[in-house]
């Protein structure tokens, strides 16, 4: 409650619910994998996605926080999550994407995957980009956060034997 005995200030509040939402960055699933050893082909698909999805990592999470007899809700989503590929280019995705399978062999991702053009060792980093609408004593609002990680992958070039 404020000084002379106001409403809580909803703003206040929507920022102590995010606080307790323990919010994160996606957890890097990708193909090739990000360990030594692991190596993927020029021209082959690369396949990214959370390998962690939740609420904490690309929500809907929804928290409320009271005081002084006043309430603020917030609600915290993903709306995209951005793979800058460590080549310069960029890859936007909107949902936590597809786990790769061996099974789908050299298929290309449904939803969030890129193929490298030339061989190397890439620091891939995603940046996941959430929205948090809030709501309370009359007053809404939205707050925009960004969390973010990165993996190191490789990626060769196919060598043809030809006697």
């Amino acid at each position: 409650e404020r000084p002379g005995g106001g409403p809580a200030d909803p703003g206040v509040l929507a920022k102590q619910a995010i606080a307790a939402m323990t919010l994160r960055a996606v957890s890097i699933g990708i193909v090739p994998e990000a360990r030594a050893g692991s190596v993927g082909l020029v021209g082959m698909p690369v396949w990214m996605w959370d390998a962690d999805p939740g609420p904490s990592s690309w929500g809907p999470l929804t928290k409320s926080v009271s005081a002084g007899g006043y309430t603020a809700t917030a609600t915290a989503k993903v709306s995209k999550a951005v793979w800058s590929m460590g080549d310069g280019k960029v890859v936007v995705c909107r949902g936590p994407g597809t786990p790769y399978q061996d099974s789908f062999g050299n298929r290309v991702s449904p939803d969030c995957g890129y193929t490298y053009g030339r061989q190397g060792v890439y620091r891939v980093w995603v940046r996941s980009y959430w929205t948090v609408d809030w709501s309370g004593v009359g007053q809404s609002g939205s707050i925009p956060l960004q969390f973010a990680d990165s993996a190191r992958i490789t990626i060769g070039e196919a060598q043809v034997l030809t006697q």
